[in-house]
């Protein structure tokens, strides 16, 4: 990687086999409809390259049997690989790296402009030295359309360039290695075909989705940017279909080939069937160059939308601006029309089989104040889902609506009920769909919504559903105790992950995580407010529709202010009941024998030993709720369960829990430097560098390879804007609180809160406000500390921290 790093460019000046898979993850071009890792185009799958194309929400099940267990699992599709171009000069061997000395390689992410361009000087075995430069695109406002050029210069020979160009079927899913044994065959009935000069057309289905899938590929050629006429001779390979181009060249000509590509499946909108949808586009196409334009000029608007502007070092911008192009690789406008949730790993890779876990929870703050019908259409993944989710609770025993905590195509649970500890090579049986907290999650990304935008709209047909029937699935799970006058909930799993039972109990789950306890009486708090925000007459039909009587919303008052919290050590909230009966692990012991133990739940279990018995946790639990709440929320929610607050609670808590942590989740980090943004200022930029550095230098030693972590990406943009900055949504107002580290310069970003264009500076404790001129929507309200001022169009503001504390 560049040692010089560009805050716009991602440049990699070598090639390096071990390294290469991660480099592929990193240099990923998508639009949020599809994405191609960034694997060079003469690769097929093997131990040092993983191409994979992926359309969002193109799911396909399958069945295998691993170790005597049968295993149904659903997974995201890789799809034919549209990169396929190499070269060979006279009658000589197809150019791949293995068979030439690179005398320079170079890759070069340009992150403002979505181009991914390879250059290389490469000497063949017969001493000829060819010149390579590569563009690649995937078209952000033509979401069904990529790009692909190859420039060659002879510079020591003249003779013969054959290009071969084409679609591969050849593909799985392979790109990880512990799902080696698991069957990664999805698509059937593969056939290529030429379907007319320079155009060839690959199409193929999804074994048990039925999903049809086809790509179109149209190639040109040029000599000294002239067209060259005539046609490519096609080539059937097995699954794959190819056309060859032969050009001859002289020295220190440039040849060139255009390759554009369509892509279409039978999910899409307004089609008649993908193979006539995807040849026709492949064929109308205009040139790479033209395409190139507005390719660009897409990326220019969403750049201004989402602009981040730092004023600090290179490196730390370099890495905000690639969370920010990798979020909309995954999720763009292009997304809004889509039946589609947020993949854990991006549209990057096949880790997590691309489910849906709880990342909305981390990305939403981000994609809500800046494109919220985006996340408006990601919500509505879930309002879609909720009769799958009820019949999950009926099965249950239960009722209301229960979310998977892993979701893909229809929204039933596809969680793993084995997980593969790939130290012990054993499959543990696999707890964690019992994290009921999922549903809590979806309800507080659509309130906040809902508070950003006032999208009274969605709130009375959509959201208002799914947060009263969430609400009354955990009110369904908490049982009332007479003797203590309180509701309990047992047997589920925290977001922590590492707990999913007690050392002495045979039935999996814990009891009263703090988490989801308290949560439970935000949410009932929450489905009153609901209630209370629609107006008559919706409220009467939706109460109706749903049966929800009186009966039903005053349980839900009383566990709001009933709901058992356990605690020990005086002020220290217990991350679940019996956690402090827990033995100590000997953290100094374990870091001198592994080193890296981010994954101590693999590395006990491989010593035949388990997670369960000790106060050691994967990532935040009970910071979550110092994460979600402000310290005057979860006081105010504290003191009305019964329970004190004192001061120190929250950096007691921190303090107690950060000892105990082992940060095998990206997302830790990001829990992390916001619950100590505030008292522990060094500390927590530590840990923003962390974020930072996660799937860049891939901390987690080689999970980047499998896809990035798109929650702790957004989440970095979230720490910048709602931690540092203090930009946030609380009772329909727009509210700062900035704490600015010095370290990071100055901030400048842009918001849309309620349909107004607002740019935010930020330094130190100050803020300045300015919303556009011309919109006519109704003013909005900005509070910071104990000032509040109410906003129209064109105007400007300065809170100043500083000046209130003097």
């Amino acid at each position: 990687m560049n040692d010089s790093p560009s805050p716009h460019r991602l440049v990699f000046t070598d090639f390096d086999p071990a390294d290469e898979k991660r480099r592929e993850a990193l240099c990923t071009l998508g639009n949020g409809y599809f994405a191609t890792r960034g694997s060079v185009p003469e690769a097929r799958a093997d131990g040092v390259h993983c191409p994979g194309t992926y359309v969002a929400g193109c799911y396909n099940r399958l069945t295998s049997v691993v170790s005597g267990r049968e295993l149904e699992h659903e997974s995201l599709v890789n799809l034919p690989n549209w990169l396929p171009v190499t070269f060979r000069v006279d009658d000589g061997p197809w150019f791949e790296l293995a068979g030439v000395e690179l005398l320079a390689h170079e890759q070069e992410l340009d992150l403002e402009r979505g181009v991914l361009v390879r250059r290389a000087r490469l000497r063949d075995s017969a001493g000829r030295i060819t010149r390579m430069v590569q563009r690649r695109f995937v078209h952000m406002s033509r979401p069904h359309l990529a790009g692909l050029e190859t420039t060659l210069v002879p510079e020591s020979w003249s003779g013969t360039i054959t290009f071969r160009c084409g679609l591969d079927g050849r593909v799985g899913n392979h790109g990880v290695a512990r799902y080696e044994g698991l069957n990664g065959r999805h698509l059937v009935d593969i056939r290529g075909d030429e379907a007319g000069e320079n155009l060839v057309v690959l199409h193929t289905r999804t074994s048990g989705s039925d999903i049809r899938v086809a790509e179109a590929a149209s190639c040109r050629t040029f000599r000294n940017e002239v067209p060259l006429a005539g046609g490519g001779r096609t080539v059937h390979d097995e699954q794959a279909v190819f056309q060859e181009f032969t050009v001859d060249s002289n020295r220190l000509d440039e040849i060139r080939i255009e390759k554009l590509v369509a892509l279409f499946t039978s999910r899409d909108s307004a089609i008649v069937e993908p193979v006539s949808e995807a040849v026709e586009a492949a064929r109308e196409a205009e040139g790479f160059d033209e395409l190139l334009s507005s390719h660009v000029a897409a990326w220019a608007r969403l750049g201004h939308a989402f602009r981040c502007g730092l004023s600090t070092s290179a490196a730390t911008r370099q890495a905000v601006r690639l969370h920010v192009f990798h979020l909309l690789q995954t999720v763009s406008p292009n997304t809004a029309d889509l039946d589609v949730g947020v993949p854990a790993r991006g549209l990057h890779g096949e880790a997590y089989r691309g489910h849906v876990f709880w990342d909305e929870l981390f990305v939403l703050p981000t994609l809500t104040l800046r494109m919220p019908w985006v996340a408006r259409a990601l919500l509505r993944y879930r309002s879609r889902r909720l009769p799958q989710a009820r019949l999950a609770a009926r099965r249950a025993g239960l009722s209301g609506a229960m979310f998977p905590w892993q979701s893909g195509s229809n929204g039933r649970e596809e969680s793993q009920s084995w997980h593969l500890n790939p130290r012990s090579g054993r499959w543990p049986a696999d707890h964690t769909h019992l994290q009921r907290h999922i549903g809590i999650a979806i309800a507080h990304n659509v309130w906040h919504y809902y508070q950003a935008t006032d999208d009274e709209e969605f709130l009375a047909e959509q959201g208002a559903e799914t947060i009263l029937e969430t609400t009354r699935f955990l009110a369904s799970l908490a049982n009332y105790e007479r003797g203590s006058d309180r509701y309990t909930i047992s047997g589920i799993v925290g977001p922590d992950e590492y707990h999913t039972g007690y050392p002495d109990r045979d039935s999996p789950g814990i009891d009263n995580n703090a988490y989801t306890n308290i949560m439970t009486a935000w949410l009932c708090r929450t489905a009153l407010r609901t209630l209370g925000e629609l107006d008559n007459a919706r409220r009467a039909e939706l109460t109706d529709q749903l049966d929800l009587d009186h009966s039903e919303t005053d349980r839900w008052r009383h566990i709001s202010r009933r709901m058992y919290v356990p605690f020990h050590d005086d002020g220290i909230i217990s991350q679940f009941e019996g956690y402090d009966r827990l033995a100590e692990l000997d953290w100094d012991d374990y870091r001198g024998r592994y080193g890296d133990i981010s994954r101590l739940d693999r590395i006990l279990e491989a010593e035949g030993d388990s997670p369960n018995r000790y106060r050691a946790s994967k990532q935040a639990d009970v910071l979550m709720l110092f994460y979600l709440l402000s310290a005057e929320e979860l006081e105010q929610l504290l003191t009305t369960l019964g329970y004190t607050m004192p001061r120190d609670t929250i950096p007691r808590n921190i303090d107690y829990y950060l000892r105990r942590t082992s940060h095998g989740s990206t997302l830790s980090a990001v829990v992390h430097a916001w619950v100590l943004a505030r008292a522990n200022r060094a500390k927590a930029l530590e840990f923003f560098d962390n974020v930072l550095a996660g799937d860049l230098h891939d901390v987690q030693r080689g999970t980047t390879a499998e896809g990035i972590h798109l929650a702790a990406m957004a989440g970095s943009i979230d720490l910048l804007q709602r931690c540092f900055a203090g930009i946030e949504i609380r009772d329909h107002t727009l509210v700062l609180n900035p704490l600015w580290p010095a370290e990071l310069g100055a901030l400048e970003l842009a918001i849309r809160f309620r349909g107004h264009p607002i740019d935010i500076t930020v330094t130190g404790r100050t803020a300045t406000v300015r919303t556009a001129p011309g919109s006519r929507k109704s003013p909005i309200r900005c509070a910071c500390g104990s000032r509040a001022v109410t906003l129209g169009p064109g105007e400007t503001t300065v809170f100043s921290l500083e000046h209130a504390e003097r």
